[in-house]
């Protein structure tokens, strides 16, 4: 695919423009999925931490709602 268009007046594909943008949200798409992700495992294993402190402390951990 190529962004050269004979048959619009500008030359311009708006076949081009459109797959350019797509691809430019799918990497933003990726980006993002992948942050959440580190912050996702951070957030566990905090949370095993502190559930591992309760428990040491013989406190009951509340079960999930």
């Amino acid at each position: 695919m190529t962004e050269y268009c004979a048959f619009s007046g500008g030359h311009k594909c708006l076949k081009w423009t459109d797959y350019q943008l797509t691809r430019h949200e799918l990497e933003e798409a990726d980006e993002l999925s992948h942050e959440n992700w580190i912050e996702i495992e951070h957030l566990r294993s905090y949370i095993a931490v502190l559930q591992k402190a309760l428990g040491d402390n013989g406190i009951d951990i509340p079960p999930e709602s």
